[in-house]
């Protein structure tokens, strides 16, 4: 339905059609946008952005699989969907464990057990709900009729996958404040690790 209305539009209006779509469906909470907030306010900005980077490239590199239809091969393929399912879920509770038991910002002097890039990485391109956002936006802006082109479309998702990510880690790193305060930091990153579990059951049960 949504490529049927947006064939009849004016190509600013399917940009802008695009872009709403985008920030509703891929920027809601899930694994990819809870981790990076969760680990901006367990472990400020700078030592997130390793980490945030991955998630960017990740999710990027979902965007071209699916642009290639290779998401269905995929899904013709379910043992390989399983354990990139059963990856996604490990990184994630294994994330959820070290920022719940992350001391307080200023008793942080080593990067050793930070999330890093690869982490990001890996766990964005199997992020489950990371295929199912992309494919439906993707695939509800394509139409025969449509003037913006599989080019314009990739780099517009682009940029959003990369405002997005970004937004949500400054909103993670607004609680750092808060994190040099020993309770108060046990209490956010407990409530950001259960958040982050809590959303990844809720995208996986979809």
């Amino acid at each position: 339905m949504a490529g049927g209305i947006l064939s009849g539009a004016l190509p600013w209006q399917q940009l802008l059609a695009l872009v709403l779509a985008a920030t509703v469906v891929m920027g809601s909470p899930g694994p990819s946008t809870v981790s990076v907030t969760a680990v901006g306010a367990a472990f400020g900005l700078r030592s997130s952005l390793g980490y945030a980077s991955g998630l960017v490239l990740g999710t990027i590199a979902v965007l071209l699989v699916v642009a290639a239809g290779i998401v269905g091969m995929l899904a013709s393929m379910p043992g390989l969907a399983t354990v990139l399912a059963i990856l996604s879920a490990a990184y994630i509770l294994y994330l959820a464990f070290k920022i719940a038991t992350a001391p307080p910002l200023a008793e942080r002097a080593s990067t050793a057990t930070k999330p890093n890039f690869l982490g990001g990485f890996m766990l964005a391109v199997a992020n489950p709900k990371a295929y199912v956002a992309i494919t439906a936006v993707f695939a509800g802006a394509a139409s025969q009729a449509d003037p913006l082109g599989v080019s314009t479309r990739l780099l517009v998702l682009a940029a959003m996958i990369v405002a997005i990510h970004v937004v949500w880690l400054l909103a993670g790193t607004a609680f750092a404040r808060f994190l040099r305060h020993p309770l108060a930091s046990r209490i956010i990153n407990l409530v950001f690790a259960a958040t982050l579990v809590l959303t990844t059951l809720l995208a996986a049960l979809r």
